[in-house]
């Protein structure tokens, strides 16, 4: 049987990947003023486990105003930074795979409560709530408090803490960083027409609308270090009627390479409530097919990918050259030992667990963990 696609390792910027199986970043709702938790070492610390080859740390923002809800992770403190590194000592104890994070900012998304909770807009009187920012006085959706356009200070106050917020990910030796603009939070809706009507020099025209989030990159990437990834997520399409398309992606993504972007994760929608999306397995991957074409970045495709077959067609169609688990990978934290089991691959497991490998696979865990 040939190798399978999935299970050959890859290269991105400095970071060897020991498969093409990496893990998004999933929101967990579970920290304290910015601050991990315990939460945040059960969740991660399985995780660390899987067989995968790069771990993403959940959307964090780069000030409090930037957060989703008030239980989001921030890398904007001291006293973010230093939960944030007991969570990493604590797995990097127990597992080597390498940590990326993807600093975000939420823009007029902010200020909402936490989704099992029903996820609405808390307002800005509420102790839970605050005023949000973004690039026009655009409310996401009916009945919310509009958001107030940034002026010349709150746009350079934002890059600067994404530049700060890198930095620190640098001290606490995580290994890439993954700049958030998708699903309709702050830099995908400057890029957006249907959320930002500036005059400006950072409204109107594509060049324009793609200024500021291509300084955020320039400031990350300076402020990073070089040896380092820096990579992108970006909504292909708002899949509404006069918003931002694959077109406009393929155009941002020539731009984010020639400044040095390392990869591309290619996702959709979010940003508004008028969206029409024709979810099912593989929606996505046409976004991913265009910007792969266009472009000689890796290409990480994600969305409703969830079966072994269904990843490996993606990979060796050449769609792709990642591929991102989010959900699957929370349903089945084992996803890349059953997936290495289905193609008669090999992948990694701890000491503790070599007991498990079932006798129909005596090779399944052929890549050994460090004694």
């Amino acid at each position: 049987m040939a190798r399978a696609k999935l299970f050959t390792p890859f290269r991105v910027g400095k970071i060897e990947l020991a498969n093409r199986i990496v893990i998004a970043p999933m929101c967990q709702y579970s920290a304290e003023n910015g601050c991990m938790t315990d939460w945040h070492l059960i969740h991660l610390g399985q995780l660390a486990l899987s067989g995968a080859a790069l771990l993403t740390i959940e959307a964090t923002a780069v000030v409090p105003e930037g957060r989703i809800t008030y239980a989001d992770v921030g890398l904007y403190s001291d006293e973010c930074e230093a939960a944030m590194r007991r969570v990493l000592d604590s797995i990097r104890r127990w597992s080597d795979m390498p940590v990326a994070i993807q600093l975000a900012h939420a823009g007029r998304k902010a200020s909402t409560e936490v989704p099992w909770k029903g996820g609405k807009q808390i307002p800005p009187e509420h102790p839970n709530g605050w005023q949000t920012e973004a690039p026009s006085a655009i409310p996401h959706d009916l009945g919310e408090v509009s958001p107030l356009a940034m002026d010349q200070d709150g746009l350079a106050r934002v890059r600067d803490a994404f530049a700060d917020a890198a930095r620190r990910a640098a001290r606490l030796g995580i290994g890439a960083v993954q700049v958030h603009a998708a699903h309709g939070y702050l830099l995908h809706q400057f890029l957006s027409p249907l959320s930002n009507r500036r005059e400006d020099t950072y409204g109107g025209s594509l060049e324009n609308r793609m200024r500021f989030p291509l300084e955020v990159f320039d400031a990350v990437r300076a402020a990073f270090p070089a040896e380092h990834p820096v990579t992108v997520r970006v909504s292909g399409t708002d899949w509404v009627q006069g918003g931002w398309t694959i077109e406009e992606t393929v155009a941002f993504a020539k731009e984010l390479e020639a400044r040095g972007c390392s990869a591309l994760h290619v996702s959709s929608g979010g940003l508004s409530s008028a969206q029409q999306i024709p979810v099912g397995p593989s929606y996505q991957i046409p976004l991913a097919r265009a910007v792969k074409a266009a472009t000689t970045m890796p290409v990480i495709a994600v969305g409703l990918i969830t079966d072994f077959v269904q990843a490996e067609a993606i990979l060796s169609t050449g769609d792709a050259d990642l591929i991102a688990l989010a959900r699957a990978i929370l349903y089945d934290p084992r996803w890349p030992w059953h997936a290495a089991a289905h193609f008669g691959a090999a992948v990694k497991s701890p000491n503790q667990y070599l007991r498990s490998q079932p006798h129909q696979f005596p090779h399944l865990f052929d890549v050994r963990a460090d004694d």
